[in-house]
């Protein structure tokens, strides 16, 4: 390769800096906030050297060259950093800055720097989350509608309106996507609202508001008895997932309109 070519290539490869943004973590935004610029025996401020296996201690100042307490000067002049309204604008002219604090063990867990491409890509996930959730919550027939109701976001369903059920499960669903959907992929919650369905039906009646028995021709015998306190639809779809209850499922399946 000809030293011209080499020195092409050099140039390609040419550091790119920019303005980095950084922000506190946990959504805190105090009017001001000092993260430690040092290490010193109150609080310690070291890196792990990967290369030598040392700790080596952190300091930051702003007229040196590196950001090891063993590579600077004596003649250093230590300076705050501080975040204002949780947030930290660090210029591209001050890379000592930037290095220090992408050594700096709060990163990640004190303060993350900005990503505004990640950070729209998050938003843009959520969102579409969001009305995947409430397009889930708007094709629920009544009788899921009262199991997420019941189940899910703990309601008392007796008194509401269908139309009042529709607005609760469909706020819910806009609030907690992720729970929401969780819920809809839950195997038990779908098997509740076949119990809720057994019951619409008339293939099962609950007696005393405690006792499950059969409403089938030839077959009126109790079911199964739900311990006090209990919700009625958990404790027979707990029930049906077992052994004898998956034959009783079968059953009821096929006596389902």
């Amino acid at each position: 390769m000809t030293t011209a070519k080499k020195t092409t290539i050099a140039r390609n490869k040419k550091n790119v800096f920019t303005n980095k943004t950084y922000k506190l973590t946990k959504n805190k935004a105090p009017l001001s906030y000092s993260i430690p610029s040092r290490n010193t025996k109150r609080k310690s401020l070291l890196w792990f050297d990967e290369e030598t296996g040392l700790n080596r201690a952190l300091r930051y100042s702003k007229n040196q060259k590196s950001i090891f307490e063993d590579e600077q000067d004596k003649n250093v002049i230590l300076e705050p950093i501080v975040f204002e309204d949780g947030l930290l604008f660090v210029p591209k002219e001050n890379q000592i800055l930037q290095k220090f604090l992408a050594h700096h063990p709060g990163l990640g867990t004190m303060f993350v720097e900005v990503d505004k491409e990640k950070d729209a890509s998050s938003d843009v996930d959520y969102l579409d989350l969001a009305l995947d959730a409430q397009m889930a919550a708007k094709e629920l027939d009544i009788e899921m509608l009262e199991t997420v109701a019941r189940v899910v976001i703990g309601l008392r369903v007796d008194n509401l309106t269908s139309s009042e059920l529709k607005r609760d499960v469909r706020l819910f669903a806009k609030r907690y996507p992720n729970d929401f959907m969780e819920a809809m992929n839950d195997p038990l919650l779908k098997l509740q609202n076949k119990c809720a369905n057994f019951f619409s039906e008339n293939l099962l009646t609950l007696k005393n508001k405690k006792d499950v028995y059969y409403n089938l021709k030839g077959n009126k015998k109790k079911l199964l008895t739900v311990p006090y306190g209990e919700d009625p639809l958990f404790i027979l779809a707990s029930f049906l997932q077992s052994d004898e209850g998956l034959e009783v499922l079968k059953i009821l399946d096929s006596k389902m309109k």
